[in-house]
């Protein structure tokens, strides 16, 4: 889930970076993206892409829109290669009018705790949450990263 930004490191390369977003001006603003697909995941949770085809997924700062969350999860599980990691980000800044119920029920603390619930949900093993800011200086950032099982 992308749009004019990715949040990937800077020099680091990438055999190839497959975005997905809503708005079309926005993944053609995106260097990172090698290629990019548009579609509305509250309607449709799959991914056109084939199975077990890619090294690695991410979901950045978007989770909280996510209507059919385990849907989603479960077929980013079919895309990825035995054993690669899915990771979700997320703070706590939102468009509150487009956030589901739950995760504004459950406050940031429980934010972790359900993003953890829909990867073990989807089928996802060894979910390890990591607090990547603390929210001094800066806005709270927080990845929950789990992985398909091995082959």
């Amino acid at each position: 889930m992308s749009s004019w930004v990715s949040h990937l490191p800077e020099g680091v390369a990438y055999g190839e970076v497959i975005g997905h977003g809503m708005n079309v001006t926005e993944l053609e603003a995106n260097p990172r993206l090698d290629r990019w697909f548009i579609k509305d995941f509250n309607r449709e949770p799959s991914l056109p892409l084939e199975d077990a085809s890619l090294d690695a997924a991410m979901i950045c700062v978007s989770v909280q829109y996510l209507q059919r969350p385990v849907e989603l999860f479960t077929d980013v599980a079919r895309v990825l290669k035995p054993g690669a990691p899915f990771i979700v980000a997320f703070s706590n800044r939102c468009f509150p009018t487009k956030a589901v119920a739950i995760w504004w029920a459950l406050g940031e603390s429980g934010h972790a705790d359900l993003v953890r619930l829909y990867m073990g949900g989807a089928g996802f093993d060894e979910i390890a949450v990591t607090r990547l800011r603390d929210g001094r200086g800066s806005d709270p950032l927080t990845a929950v990263v789990g992985r398909t099982a091995p082959s």
